[in-house]
């Protein structure tokens, strides 16, 4: 159980130091928004997450439907 807390701790050190490193760099976002690529990455963020919820509203009529079906079918 102590080998695992400590292995635990280690992990969670090592993504907190990686994740402080990586704010550093805003470089990069200056450098996409300067070319555009950023709506680009805008559009298929939003693209996903509009499939995802039609998706999700797909599976919640069905589940409705058969939920008013009841068992006897």
């Amino acid at each position: 159980m102590i080998k695992l807390r400590i292995f635990i701790t280690a992990f969670l050190a090592l993504v907190v130091s990686m994740v402080a490193t990586a704010q550093d760099n805003t470089a990069d976002i200056g450098l996409m928004r300067s070319n555009g690529k950023i709506f680009v990455v805008m559009a298929v963020v939003v693209t996903i997450l509009i499939g995802l919820f039609a998706y999700l509203f797909t599976i919640d009529k069905k589940i409705t439907r058969l939920e008013k079906e009841g068992p006897n079918q």
